[in-house]
């Protein structure tokens, strides 16, 4: 699923080809995508607003309109782009919305886990995402008391969007590798140094994926079409039994909160 970085560097790449622009129509062949109107309900209340800003949330890209926001969550498979015929040759996209300037903006989504909300507020469709980790008001101090008397294992911790938004499985691993931590280390056992650590790596690690335009690890593209190059640039996520770059140990793959979850034993002890 894109996180941070990769929905940030949609954000950043559809700005010059949408904002300023009127949406003149909507189709779709999967009315599940669109919440929580029926599709001709969506279209008709999206039809003529012009988009004045797009920004980010979490995970989600937001459309700012003249009335509310069309937002958009790409789950696992979604892309988008802009193009000048209503007919990509992408036999993937499932939603389609008409340009004032003759363009189209798709959303392809091959598993169709994608979704796009028209409502007033961001909290009518998503309440209770915790703090952006790249904002000046998130601090080590809200760290640390967000960390305090949570037993839960990091790395489920850091995947959890009520605790910290827009982190994923894969910045997940990058950061707790960055900070020396074990993914199953209990979040309330850090010390107020650790704790810095882990707040300086998620920063790192986030800010090392937006300049390298995302990971294309699976199917995530930039709305140009071409690939983000962040996976080439992590220290463990996906190289399982290769050597790790500080250490030379063999990379280790387990399973924590359900997820794929790559750390260095060596690097990253357990306590």
């Amino acid at each position: 699923m894109p996180e941070l970085p990769e929905v940030e560097t949609v954000v950043r790449g559809l700005r010059a080809p949408l904002v300023g622009r009127t949406i003149t129509g909507l189709w779709t062949d999967w009315p599940k995508a669109l919440r929580p109107h029926t599709p001709d309900d969506f279209a008709a209340l999206l039809t003529g607003q012009t988009v004045h800003a797009i920004t980010r949330r979490a995970k989600y890209i937001l459309c700012q309109l003249d009335d509310g926001l069309l937002a958009i969550h790409l789950k696992m498979t979604g892309r988008l782009y802009v193009s000048g015929a209503p007919e990509s040759g992408d036999r993937w996209v499932h939603v389609r919305f008409t340009l004032d300037n003759g363009q189209y903006l798709h959303f392809s989504d091959a598993r169709r886990f994608g979704r796009v909300y028209l409502a007033p507020t961001l909290d009518d469709f998503a309440p209770g995402l915790g703090p952006e980790p790249l904002e000046d008001d998130f601090t080590p101090a809200v760290l640390r008391d967000r960390l305090a008397r949570r037993q839960r294992a990091l790395k489920a911790l850091l995947l959890d969007q009520a605790f910290l938004a827009g982190v994923g499985n894969i910045y997940a691993d990058e950061a707790l590798f960055r900070a020396g931590l074990h993914p199953r280390r209990a979040a309330s056992t850090l010390t107020d140094d650790e704790t810095h650590r882990l707040y300086d790596s998620i920063r790192a690690a986030l800010r090392a994926g937006i300049d390298y335009e995302g990971a294309s690890v699976n199917w995530y593209r930039k709305p140009d079409g071409t690939a983000g190059k962040s996976q080439e640039h992590f220290f463990v996520y996906g190289r399982d039994g290769q050597p790790c770059a500080r250490c030379g140990q063999p990379i280790i793959k387990i399973r924590v909160a359900q997820r794929g979850t790559h750390y260095c034993p060596n690097c990253q002890p357990e306590r």
